[in-house]
């Protein structure tokens, strides 16, 4: 018996099956979904949740000339699988196959690329009022979680689109199900009024034929439509906001009727002015351990489908990553500083504040999605004699950088930033790499950065940041654990080493973990263990390496850099971030002055936006692995003063 998956060619094929059909095509799109994340990983639970939703809109729009944008983008499978990608389906994610959210390079039915929360609004009522300019026909759709709703983002955008009258329509994916359904009969008949088809065609015929009164007929209809809106609100509280900002408001409904689905649709989609569908969903639905821990299977590594387990263990956050290691030692460290306070936005175990979160929640604040505000409430609590950390996936601070300088660097508040998922971060493509942060926050007056290169030095540079008293402090790691060996102990002061005069705290000046003579390695942060291992393969070659470990990029060690290079002549900078702007551009223009005639190279992400692929395959792709830092340095060796 031919799938029905094998059916669908193309979109317009939904439109041919019946009630039955679309159940079968909707389990058999889960199943799908959930064997290919258990093989790629990816995220799961949101998938599951809007198959049903996903359907409905293929069956009722026409995506030849219609658009729709999903905010973020992380619930786009079922959309893949039924918009030509069936067959690559099972390269999601992985280098060279389908991303994990939508891309107009990969598909004429991705109509805008996502990766960030909040930005649908905004780009279907800009692609609303494309075509409208161009005279097109064809209704623009933004798809937005009930999480994304609470980034400031969709308020502008819900703000501008409710006041400008613009055709747009705007389904909300409640997924958490933090509305509750409308009650009483009476309620239940307005509503299902408000949506059958005979009551748009009465509505938009009187609208018409009081417009065409003389004097009194377009204020009566006016007052009629108040009169009318009032008694709705006064009945159903849950839209007023949307109703308030000049949305038609339906709903909530089920978000897994699929008759239900089609019939809203197919009646919203004549309507004039900008419209809200409020949808309730089910992360995860349909596979019983992301239905229980929604959470944990939003996104997830490969795991076995049968119990749910990844790598033999439940799906549970890994204790031993730099994120856990923080979210600890900042936990261990407000029992004993009362004024430390921390500021998630809707990452809280992402990040690793779990721990925090739990044991002091007077000093916790989860934001949601709400970069900026986390940022200036943090400069507000550090001008009101707190010690906020706000904890930020280096991707996510981009969207709080103007606050950043404005409120906190300008103000020279001590507020300390956690920057994680720093450098490369993998799977979800060039929207989450973290390799941006360094060159946008190295010219940020003020602001001291440090890139911890283990743990040991994770927990030194928070304890110099939280007894700080002025100034911001940026501390960035990256996603995982540290590097398996430990690092050597800093080469002791000696003749050749002389930092005797260095005037900076220790935790700003730069270590040497190596001696050399032929070319000086200067690794930033976490690149110091792949350094090291480089340094050995020289080694093999004849060639002696001196490996320097700077842990603070702002402000730099330049007296010990210097020394350094002034005896190798030769010096190569390996970091996990972009070269452009980055931690070796910055020290250059130090060195070249005084030694011009130096040999130098920067090692790092050349190659941007950063494409998808394991982290072991981008770090290749970036010659950030031992054998191509050997390779480098060798090629520079080569080279004459």
């Amino acid at each position: 018996m031919e799938s029905m998956l094998g059916k669908i060619k193309t979109p317009e094929d939904i439109k041919k099956l019946g009630k039955e059909e679309l159940l079968s095509l909707a389990e058999e799109i889960r199943e799908l979904i959930i064997r290919t994340v258990a093989e790629n990983g990816g995220h799961l639970a949101s998938n599951l949740g809007v198959i049903e939703l996903t359907l409905s809109l293929l069956k009722v729009f026409d995506f030849a000339r219609d658009q729709i944008v999903f905010d973020v983008g992380h619930q786009a499978y079922a959309w893949k699988i039924l918009t030509g990608r069936l067959e690559s389906f099972c390269t999601l994610r992985k280098m060279g196959g389908l991303s994990g959210f939508p891309k107009m390079s990969e598909s004429c039915y991705d109509f805008f690329n996502t990766g960030h929360s909040s930005t649908s609004i905004s780009a279907a009522l800009g692609l609303s009022r494309a075509q409208a300019h161009s005279g097109k026909k064809g209704q623009a759709i933004a798809v937005i979680g009930d999480g994304a709703l609470t980034g400031g983002m969709a308020f502008e955008a819900l703000n501008d689109a409710g006041q400008s009258g613009e055709n747009l329509i705007v389904i909300l994916n409640d997924n958490q199900m933090s509305i509750s359904p409308n009650v009483g009969g009476l309620s239940r008949h307005l509503e299902n009024l408000r949506v059958s088809k005979r009551y748009i065609r009465a509505k938009l015929s009187i609208e018409s034929v009081m417009n065409r009164i003389p004097l009194i007929g377009r204020p009566f209809f006016r007052l009629m439509m108040l009169f009318k809106r009032t008694t709705r609100l006064a009945l159903q509280h849950s839209g007023i906001l949307f109703e308030q900002l000049g949305f038609h408001y339906y709903g909530p409904i089920d978000g897994h009727d699929l008759e239900a689905l089609i019939e809203h649709l197919q009646a919203i989609r004549s309507m004039n002015g900008p419209v809200l569908l409020h949808v309730l969903t089910q992360k995860g639905r349909g596979y019983r351990y992301a239905e229980e821990s929604p959470d944990l299977y939003h996104g997830v590594a490969p795991f076995i489908i049968e119990n749910g387990l990844v790598n033999g263990q439940s799906v549970t956050a890994d204790k031993t990553t730099f994120s856990e290691v923080f979210g600890q030692y900042l936990a261990e460290k407000a029992g004993r500083q009362t004024k430390i306070c921390a500021i998630s936005a809707a990452m809280t175990g992402g990040t690793g504040l779990s721990v925090f979160a739990a044991s002091y929640p007077a000093r916790f604040f989860d934001v949601g999605i709400a970069e900026q505000h986390a940022m200036t409430m943090a400069a507000g609590l550090a001008a009101g004699g707190m010690k906020p950390v706000i904890a930020l996936y280096s991707t996510f601070l981009q969207r709080a950088y103007d606050q950043l300088l404005h409120d906190v660097c300008l103000q020279c508040l001590p507020v300390v930033i956690a920057v994680d998922r720093a450098g490369i971060v993998g799977e979800d493509g060039e929207t989450h790499q973290g390799i941006y942060d360094l060159s946008l926050l190295l010219p940020l007056p003020g602001l001291e950065i440090y890139c911890p290169a283990d743990y040991h030095q994770l927990r030194a540079v928070m304890d110099y940041a939280l007894e700080k008293e002025t100034g911001p402090v940026a501390i960035r790691y990256p996603r995982g654990r540290e590097w398996p060996e430990p690092l050597p102990d800093p080469v002791a002061a000696s003749s050749t080493s002389d930092t005797s005069d260095n005037r900076m705290p220790g935790i700003q000046q730069a270590q040497i973990l190596r001696e050399g003579s032929d070319i000086t390695l200067a690794a930033l942060g976490t690149m110091a263990g792949p350094v090291l291992k480089a340094a050995d393969k020289l080694a093999a070659k004849g060639l002696s390496a001196e490996v320097i470990l700077f842990s603070c990029a702002k402000p730099l060690d330049v007296q010990t850099l210097k020394k350094s290079v002034a005896r190798t002549r030769r010096v190569l900078f390996v970091e996990e971030t972009l070269c452009e702007g980055g931690f070796g551009q910055s020290a250059l223009p130090h060195l070249v002055k005084s030694l011009p005639s130096i040999v130098f190279d920067c090692l790092g992400v050349k190659e941007h936006p950063l494409c998808q692929g394991s982290r072991d395959q981008l770090l290749q792709i970036s010659r950030l692995q031992p054998d191509s830092i050997a390779e480098m340095a060798v090629q520079l060796c080569a080279k004459s003063d």
